[in-house]
């Protein structure tokens, strides 16, 4: 029941992120905010990271870690600027539908899939075509399919971001990966804002959602790993995994984002699905 709970509570923390996200996303430039959150979150966890295992941080642990960071920075992207369009009803079981990838990814390292997560993969797929062909356009800042094609880029960014860091972490070194990937994240997104050179003012006038966004992220990956070392712990990373169930009622709440009976079904079909998978083992979010 602990798990449980502290699970409940990480999806109402990135709940209320990606929420966010909606609210100050289309007016502000998309890379800056991803570097400001993301450096919030390195700031926030560094703390914790003081007395881990660095040692095994090393070699292809290491690799695995810094593709993790470049992958968090197109996943963070793409889902920003699909919240940007919305609506969330859309984008939200688009981006949250990365455990869907993640078997594949792990089907692709020899691993195998039962008859449960086939179901879910299915179910989660007919939710997310009910939903993207019932979008209204009139909740949207933009075209259906330019919000479908940056959630798709969330969705498969996060799918590989949590599989390289996993896969990172098999030495050991939970944190320090985790730490590592934040670091390379904020390193990419820098990167991107020299390149590309976006107004920075503008964007830095809401520093306070900002830094509650990267406080937010931060405070839903430490409740899902307390919940590590407890009983059923499986159960934190599936409660977790129905974030977007949150911040699809805070818009349609808030926001005033309608929903018709096919929309709903969409919706309770995907997330149905992400348990289905999250309980097969498949579940989590960062």
């Amino acid at each position: 029941m602990d798990a449980l709970l502290l699970g409940l509570g990480a999806a109402l923390l990135w709940g209320f992120h990606d929420f966010t996200v909606r609210i100050i996303g289309a007016r502000i430039n998309p890379l800056v905010l991803l570097a400001g959150v993301f450096l919030t979150g390195v700031v926030v966890l560094a703390p914790f990271t003081s007395g881990s295992d660095w040692a095994s941080l090393r070699g292809t642990s290491l690799a695995l870690a810094l593709l993790a960071g470049v992958a968090y920075t197109g996943a963070g992207y793409g889902l920003y600027r699909a919240f940007a369009i919305g609506p969330v009803y859309l984008v939200a079981p688009i981006c949250g539908a990365f455990p869907l990838i993640s078997v594949g990814l792990e089907l692709a390292r020899g691993g195998s899939a039962g008859l449960a997560t086939w179901a879910g993969a299915v179910v989660i797929l007919g939710g997310i075509a009910l939903v993207a062909r019932s979008a209204d356009h009139g909740d949207m800042a933009g075209s259906r399919n330019e919000a479908i094609g940056w959630a798709v880029l969330g969705c498969f960014g996060f799918a590989f971001t949590f599989a390289l860091s996993q896969w990172a972490s098999e030495s050991g070194a939970h944190l320090p990966v985790t730490l590592t990937a934040r670091i390379t994240a904020s390193l990419t997104a820098l990167a991107a804002i020299a390149f590309f050179r976006p107004a920075i003012t503008p964007t830095l006038r809401a520093w306070r959602p900002m830094l509650l966004m990267g406080v937010l992220d931060v405070g839903a990956l430490t409740l899902v790993t307390l919940a590590g070392g407890m009983a059923n712990s499986e159960y934190a990373s599936v409660a977790a995994s129905i974030f977007g169930v949150v911040t699809i009622l805070l818009a349609w709440r808030f926001l005033g984002e309608r929903l018709g009976p096919v929309q709903w079904l969409g919706c309770l079909l995907v997330f149905s699905g992400i348990v289905v998978l999250g309980l097969s083992g498949h579940g989590g979010h960062g």
